[in-house]
């Protein structure tokens, strides 16, 4: 995890500069909060689950490699979406939501305001207990 905290300042970085968290079995992060968005580097194995959660943050989901199935609990019912390497998923605030990898996955997401539950810790539903 990364928090740029200077609003004053561009910042730049690599990716194999930000700390990788391994979460729940099959789910490592890397990600980086600034004042107002977050940006994170998700990797999942194959049958890895990010369970069902809901958040405050919009969230855009790009897949770089592999395929998600993300359950979503609409208004109108539940339905599945598969997103594949190339392809995005805009997931609005407090929709409850999860995924599942259906390959070997690598996801870029975008979350605006910032995951302000991520930088304090306080995301259970993504860690095992052994992690």
């Amino acid at each position: 995890m990364m928090k740029h905290t200077d609003n004053t300042k561009a910042f730049h970085s690599h990716w194999r500069g930000i700390r990788k968290e391994a979460m729940k079995e099959g789910v490592d992060r890397q990600f980086v909060s600034g004042a107002q968005t977050t940006t994170a580097l998700i990797t999942m194995k194959k049958g890895a689950v990010v369970p069902k959660h809901t958040h405050e943050n919009e969230q855009v989901a790009l897949i770089l490699s592999g395929r998600l199935r993300f359950t979503l609990w609409e208004d109108e019912g539940i339905r599945t979406q598969d997103v594949r390497e190339g392809e995005f998923l805009l997931i609005p605030p407090h929709l409850p939501h999860e995924a599942e990898a259906l390959e070997d996955t690598v996801d870029l997401d975008f979350f605006s305001p910032n995951r302000a539950d991520w930088d304090s810790g306080d995301d259970q539903y993504l860690r095992d207990k052994d992690v």
